[in-house]
């Protein structure tokens, strides 16, 4: 009886798709995962991959078809009977030849000299970073490379990154280009290694393992079949051996994910109401309602989304697509903004004797490679601060209405670069002295603006500063960096009258500092109480040990 493979489910609300090719046709002999067909919805354009191997016999739609969830694409001969009883013994047979095999690869591999062809593969980018934009190759066919030597360049949402080889040898082929998006995995150069192959053999629990799994797999391809050899029919919405046509993804459909998306949600987060767990739009809305508090929308706070005008009406205009940075940055402070109550408090800070003292103290911090700069100072100043206003040291749970203390002092710095804002953290601020944080901050402001940054040199932030006082202005609102709860904002530092003990005025060299931060956590006594307290060390630094 031959097998009716049907479209299966696309996701919440969406019944029908348009076929905008066939891939297979009467006669071909298709495997499970095989592409069979590319369907365009209103959300995305899929490849659907079969759940069925044999002969398809029958192709039921063509190109330009309109189909319907359930309706059924191509028939399929899986041909032969097979006994269930057979299957656990069959099974566990190709299983063992497959380790047999596998064990004859890892005895080659022992044997094995300098020569072998290597793939180096995109490698694990960071929570939640599945592909990347390709801005430079730093390697061509013939060249030489050894470990940890840059490979490629690439720009994710979050960061530009070097992309360092794991494998030394020369390179016989180069499969990327500038300009290409590669996914986590993907096969970006291939290289005749120079290295030696392993020498210690693969332990006999780990091929136990093996075995265990692949007779799994082999036992799971027979479960289809009946003690008649007969398959049964799948029926529409019947999702258990149906492959996923997005391998890791969560269990939603495209328009689900990418309105998560905007909403600066974790879909793996949303707890679907659908069948097998299945997160639909309404679960997406109801969960942005409760860390909202009520309030629902896709722009946040019940503001309801505007459609831009068509401004090529008034004018010549140019339409220019928006790097993974600046994307990232324009989501994300969307979702701080939208999600933390802010407070912004100002104050000034007498500088006049701070400075004097800073730059003959930079004198000996250059000689270390560094620059004593307002901000460094502030790094130290900060982390201090921290333990001794500990309210400013946490993130806020809503979900499990928990406050999260941090034991750590980690301070992010905003930096600006020619393609965007980037924050990279200075790790345990509270154990370094003045000249480790100059230099530390030196190296990474360069690193920011030459694209050397790490993904995980931004991570671990606690408190974030921003110093525009090298441009201008008096004072600013700064957005809190969430999940942090407060973030300084530094302005220039003028001289102004100020009235003295004396009852007299005399210049003096003030500086502006605005403190933006999360009214869920941190009432405004306190922040007053905390921005006093940094004003203060920078005029009277004795204080901070006090």
């Amino acid at each position: 009886m031959a097998t009716e493979f049907k479209l299966p489910e696309l996701g919440e609300n969406i019944e029908s798709a348009d076929i905008i090719n066939v891939l297979v046709k009467a006669g071909a002999v298709i495997e499970k995962e095989q592409s069979i067909i590319e369907i365009e919805t209103d959300k995305a354009t899929i490849e659907v991959p079969s759940n069925v191997s044999g002969k398809v016999t029958e192709v039921l739609v063509k190109q330009g078809d309109s189909v319907k969830v359930g309706q059924t694409i191509i028939k399929v001969d899986e041909g032969g009977k097979v006994e269930v009883s057979k299957t656990e013994t069959k099974a566990e047979a190709k299983a063992e030849t497959k380790i047999k095999k596998e064990e004859n690869v890892v005895k080659e591999k022992i044997q094995s000299v300098p020569g072998e062809i290597v793939e180096f593969k995109v490698p694990d980018l960071g929570e939640n970073i599945e592909s990347a934009d390709v801005i430079n190759v730093l390697v061509k066919k013939g060249d030489t490379i050894s470990k940890d030597q840059g490979v490629i360049e690439i720009e994710t949402d979050k960061a530009t990154i070097e992309v360092p080889s794991s494998v030394e040898g020369k390179i016989i082929e180069v499969k990327v280009k500038t300009g290409d998006k590669v996914k986590v995995g993907d096969v970006l150069i291939k290289v005749e290694s120079t290295s030696v192959a392993p020498t210690e053999e693969m332990k006999s629990d780990e091929m136990k393992e093996k075995k265990e799994e692949s007779a799994k797999e082999d036992t799971s391809e027979q479960i289809f079949k009946d003690h008649d050899g007969e398959v049964e029919e799948m029926k529409p919405g019947e999702r258990d051996h149906q492959p996923a046509i997005l391998r890791g993804s969560a269990p939603a459909a495209p328009s689900v994910r990418r309105i998560a998306r905007e909403l600066g949600v974790d879909i793996n987060k949303v707890p679907g109401s659908g069948e097998g767990g299945r997160i639909s739009m309404d679960d997406v809305k109801t969960y942005v309602k409760k860390r909202m508090q009520g309030k629902d929308d896709s722009v946040g706070l019940g503001i309801k989304k505007e459609t831009l005008p068509d401004f090529s009406k008034y004018g010549k205009v140019e339409r220019i697509g928006m790097s993974k940075i600046r994307e990232k940055t324009a989501t994300h402070l969307s979702y701080a903004w939208a999600v933390t109550p802010h407070v912004t408090q100002f104050d000034k800070a007498d500088i006049t004797q701070f400075e004097k003292s800073r730059k003959e103290l930079n004198i000996q911090v250059e000689k270390e490679g560094g620059k004593l700069t307002v901000t460094a100072i502030l790094i130290k100043i900060i982390a201090e601060g921290l333990e001794k206003f500990p309210q400013f040291n946490t993130s806020i749970d809503m979900d499990k209405k928990k406050v999260i203390y941090k034991k750590y002092f980690n301070i992010g710095v905003a930096v600006d670069t020619d393609y965007g804002l980037l924050v990279p953290v200075i790790k345990n601020a509270d154990k370094k002295n003045l000249v480790e944080i100059s230099v530390e901050l030196g190296q990474l402001a360069q690193k920011s603006r030459d694209k050397k940054l790490s993904l995980e040199e931004m991570r671990g932030g606690c408190f974030t500063i921003t110093n525009l006082g090298g441009i201008g202005g008096t004072y600013f609102t700064p957005i809190v960096n969430t999940p942090e709860v407060a973030i300084l904002g530094i302005s220039r530092g003028n001289f102004e009258p100020v009235y003295n003990k004396e009852r007299s005025f005399e210049p003096r060299l003030m500086l502006p500092l605005s403190l933006s931060y999360d009214h869920r956590i941190i009432d405004g006594a306190d922040a007053i109480r905390f921005l006093r307290w940094v004003c203060e060390a920078l005029e009277e630094p004795l204080k901070i040990f006090m």
